[in-house]
């Protein structure tokens, strides 16, 4: 597969232009033509790229890549150490952002859906570009209970802000940064909701809204969706693919 068939089956398969992002979704930095052998990882940090290398992969397609808004333009440091390695070993790097949290089928909320067993899981139609989902638990489980699943799940103790003896139904969540949703969740009168991150006033907004709140981890809530693609490629198009998890309890 060459680099600009990736490219252009990524970009209609996550329909990036649908989002207003903060950081360029597609190929970052340009490679080798011909794509054989994919890495996939949550963030492009030094250790990603170096596992790249030793694999003598083509690409590495990430959910954290280069060039955010507000970050300084110079490429010097460790900026410059990450691209040089890319550009001297000749890898592609793709990051998908947004796109890939809201994807439908393999998305960060998708997979985080389905793999703590949450049922009827939907985007909330017409908040944050899709990137807030909500369904519920077939039967109620008490608030101690989630909080066990989500460390089974994701092997990361979570964070819970609520009562321990109440039991939860309805939930809702979005992967990442996203513990100010928390006032749209309330909104949908969920009994729950999750993010990845928490800041101090999330533990005011989730009592006085009456949410019981879980943050489970940045890294660990949206480790599967980047797994998923890399597995949706090498399906579709017989490329080799290695996952690499680059542990980060953030």
């Amino acid at each position: 597969m060459t680099r600009s068939e990736l490219e252009k089956y990524l970009a209609d398969f996550l329909q990036i232009s649908s989002f207003k992002d903060y950081a360029p979704n597609g190929l970052q930095v340009e490679g080798k033509t011909e794509i054989r052998k994919i890495v996939t990882g949550v963030t492009a940090c030094q250790g990603l790229i170096d596992k790249a290398i030793e694999l003598n992969a083509d690409a590495i397609l990430v959910h954290h890549g280069f060039f955010w808004k507000g970050e300084s333009e110079v490429i010097t440091g460790m900026k410059q150490r990450r691209i040089k390695g890319l550009l001297t070993h000749d890898i592609n790097l793709f990051g998908y952002h947004l796109p890939l949290d809201a994807h439908p089928m393999l998305g960060n909320n998708a997979e985080l859906g389905r793999k703590l067993d949450i049922s009827d899981a939907e985007p909330v139609e017409g908040v944050a570009q899709g990137l807030i989902w909500q369904g519920r638990f077939d039967t109620p489980i008490l608030a101690s209970e989630f909080s066990e699943r989500l460390l089974t799940v994701l092997n990361r103790q979570p964070l819970h802000i609520g009562a321990e003896d109440e039991f939860i139904q309805s939930v809702a969540w979005c992967t990442g940064g996203a513990q100010d949703y928390i006032d749209n969740a309330a909104s949908l009168g969920v009994d729950a909701f999750i993010s990845g991150e928490v800041s101090e006033r999330t533990y005011h907004s989730a009592i006085e809204l009456g949410v019981n709140y879980y943050a489970a981890g940045h890294h660990a809530t949206e480790r599967y969706g980047i797994q998923a693609l890399g597995e949706h490629l090498a399906r579709e198009f017989g490329i080799e693919h290695h996952y690499v998890d680059i542990n980060n309890p953030v």
